[in-house]
């Protein structure tokens, strides 16, 4: 029989009366002296409880000194003995130590694996939320859009020819060329080049808040009371009250035009990276992402909600449901799309291209390009008012107002100026037209002269002589 603990017939051999082993005295005395317990099961165990086995046995001589050979193999003996006992122990940590460690593991694997399901069932109720949203703003708003009466007050074309710019801001924001007017009229949103974005009063003539982005800005927009900006780093800024409430950056190249969806709290960004990215305000997250195979340079969706068209670097305009991300339909042009807007009455698209005169007009009901507008000049920037009736534009020649007759089918130009603007928009009810412009100027009488050797912007607003 041997020792469970040195695997060596024992010298003094005692019996744990918990497991039933046999081991050498000294030993499991040792053993219990420090860990109180049977080594094999691990129940308590003191010394006075061991069973002694009485065996025959030669007696041993007296120990001799230390210089004797006897002696040296009693000390090696001993060590031999603690050694064992130690490797032992350390058997059993590691197997025990492995135990907690599998438990471990399988506990955490239990976990991420909850974890992982709980995420996607959250995920899936959002993506639901957002999509129920869509669909019940499509059907409110398609059900009577293209019969809804034009506003009472609304212009008239002869109304809007009577235009002339009124008054305008002080020079401010260096490069200034993006603009965007809140839906009371009252606050354009413009920036630049050097990383600044304000918010300007339009009744008071000043600026109200500067807001700070990490890079050129590329295009903005008003969502409700919330700034939205987007960069040429790549980020889409949302600020609220002056102060920047999220910053998204799913875009991994210059972020190239924003646009905003009829629920009012979801926003799409196009970029260089060839996608589109759309975002939910509500819960400050991103929606989804989808790519294509060209870069985009400017974004607007359809006034019900349901179509998204994106203009590209090759020419096309891409148009997807936004619900799918599947492709609608593509419009092609004959070089890279600048801009592009639906009619309010969801009727039309409108599309400019970089550096050109002109504009086209696709009709989405056959997908056919219906009119090619020769505007003489070449065209930054397009707006149509909400009435689909109107179509703003704006150059480095002038601003003008397009007007398409429903009943007559034919278009018309009731206002042309030579105000140049980088960017235009109209104000509250059509009631007025702002243009953002890069010169510094002067007024002579009624009218503003430029000093186009400047580099800051200025407001200008048109609407009837008082």
């Amino acid at each position: 029989m041997l020792c469970a603990i040195s695997g060596e017939a024992p010298q003094v051999p005692v019996v744990s009366p918990k497991s039933g082993s046999l081991f050498e005295k000294r030993l499991i005395e040792a053993y219990i002296a420090e860990n109180g317990k049977d080594p094999v099961n691990g129940e308590e165990l003191a010394a006075d409880e061991l069973i002694e086995i009485k065996t025959q046995r030669v007696v041993r001589p007296r120990p001799p000194t230390l210089t004797s050979i006897p002696s040296l193999l009693s000390v090696f003996q001993e060590e031999w003995d603690a050694t064992v006992l130690e490797t032992y122990t350390l058997q059993q940590n590691l197997a025990q130590t492995r135990r907690e460690l599998s438990t471990a593991l399988y506990q955490h694997d239990a976990a991420v694996r909850v974890i992982a399901r709980l995420t996607k069932e959250r995920d899936e109720a959002r993506d639901a939320s957002v999509l129920e949203r869509v669909e019940t703003t499509q059907a409110t708003l398609a059900k009577g859009r293209r019969k809804r009466p034009i506003p009472e007050g609304w212009p008239t074309g002869d109304a809007i020819s009577e235009y002339k710019p009124v008054e305008s801001s002080e020079p401010l924001y260096p490069g200034g060329h993006t603009l965007a007017v809140n839906n009371t009229g009252e606050l354009a949103l413009v920036g630049g080049p050097d990383g600044l974005a304000g918010v300007y009063s339009l009744p008071q003539k000043s600026v109200v808040q500067t807001l700070k982005i990490d890079g050129a800005v590329t295009d903005a927009l008003w969502a409700g009371d919330k700034a939205v900006i987007g960069s040429a780093t790549g980020s889409v800024k949302v600020f609220e009250n002056g102060n920047e409430v999220v910053s998204f950056s799913s875009h991994a190249g210059e972020v190239t035009a924003v646009a905003l969806h009829a629920t009012g709290d979801i926003i799409a960004s196009v970029g260089v990276d060839k996608s589109y990215v759309l975002y939910d305000l509500s819960q400050n997250r991103v929606i989804t992402q989808i790519f294509t195979d060209s870069a985009l340079l400017s974004v607007n969706i359809h006034p019900d909600g349901h179509l998204l068209a994106a203009g590209g670097a090759d020419g096309q305009i891409k148009v997807f449901d936004i619900k799918t991300g599947a492709g609608a339909a593509d419009f092609t042009m004959s070089s890279p799309v600048r801009s592009l807007v639906f009619s309010e009455n969801g009727t039309f698209l409108a599309a400019a291209t970089a550096n050109s005169t002109t504009v086209s007009i696709w009709d989405l009901r056959n997908g056919k390009e219906t009119k090619v507008l020769d505007i003489g000049g070449q065209v930054n920037s397009i707006c149509w008012d909400y009435t689909g009736q109107f179509l703003l534009t704006g150059g480095p020649t002038g601003v003008t107002v397009q007007q398409f007759n429903k009943s007559a089918k034919e278009w018309s130009e009731p206002l042309r100026s030579a105000v140049p603007a980088v960017a235009v928009s109209w104000g509250s009810a059509a009631q007025s037209i702002v243009a953002l412009n890069e010169g510094e100027h002067s007024w002579a009488g009624n009218l503003p002269v430029f000093f186009t050797n400047s580099y800051r912007c200025t407001f200008i607003t048109f609407s009837k002589f008082t």
